[in-house]
């Protein structure tokens, strides 16, 4: 039986009050969907408000170019499929094996406070389905809840974008929240490696990447918990 995974894509593209863009960033959205793609995953993209989902202008940059976006960037079939994306509100857990959420800033300010958003992650994750996240998406944890009403990541083993990465990016004061002392604040037990270093880390179901040097690792052990 092929295998189905939900993607969900941030639909928000300002960043701040800055008059920057941001969005969904495309080496954590690309990695990932090549690397399940080619092993036969039937992948489905979602947004909270559907179709062309906004692509953080920051990472089309030379510096942040990998094989992942460089065939991305070439692949008119993928760009057209994520030019319509579903709607948020029209997507169900039931018919899929797993939901990955890729990172960029967007999904600070829209998945983390997505209702939908929120109720599928408990539906996948009441339903003993993977739930995976990288870098900034880990951010779709700030209110999702266990069926005993506990934060979902408490006493869970986490990762996500460091303050010291968002430092880095001079966007501490940018952003509306920072994802480690997020993951923090609720329970969760938050770990990482040096800033930019590969890293992801899996607790059951939960599935965590630090930074986009990351995102193709937390696909891997996503196919791992698939076969």
């Amino acid at each position: 039986m092929m295998k189905k995974v939900l993607f969900v894509l941030t639909s928000h593209e300002d960043l701040g009050d800055t008059g920057h863009k941001t969005g969904f960033w495309v080496e954590e959205f690309a990695a990932p969907y090549y690397l399940l793609k080619d092993k036969g995953v039937n992948i489905t993209l979602a947004s909270p408000k559907g179709g062309q989902p906004p692509i953080d202008p920051k990472s089309n940059e030379e510096d942040f170019q990998t094989p992942a976006t460089v065939r991305f960037n070439e692949d008119k079939e993928t760009q057209a499929l994520l030019s319509k994306t579903e709607k948020l509100e029209t997507v169900k857990e039931k018919g899929f094996d797993a939901i990955f959420f890729p990172g960029g800033h967007g999904p600070l300010w829209d998945l983390a406070e997505d209702k939908n958003a929120i109720a599928l992650i408990e539906d996948f994750y009441n339903s003993n389905k993977p739930v995976a996240a990288v870098c900034h998406a880990p951010a779709v944890f700030k209110h999702t809840k266990t069926k005993d009403g506990k934060s979902l990541v408490s006493g869970k083993k986490v990762t996500g974008f460091t303050n010291g990465e968002e430092e880095a990016v001079q966007l501490t004061n940018v952003v509306p929240f920072l994802v480690e002392d997020m993951l923090k604040e609720n329970g969760g037990i938050y770990s990482k490696k040096d800033d930019w270093a590969t890293y992801a880390i899996v607790d059951g179901n939960l599935i965590t990447g630090q930074n986009p040097a990351s995102s193709e690792l937390v696909a891997e052990y996503l196919l791992d918990k698939l076969k």
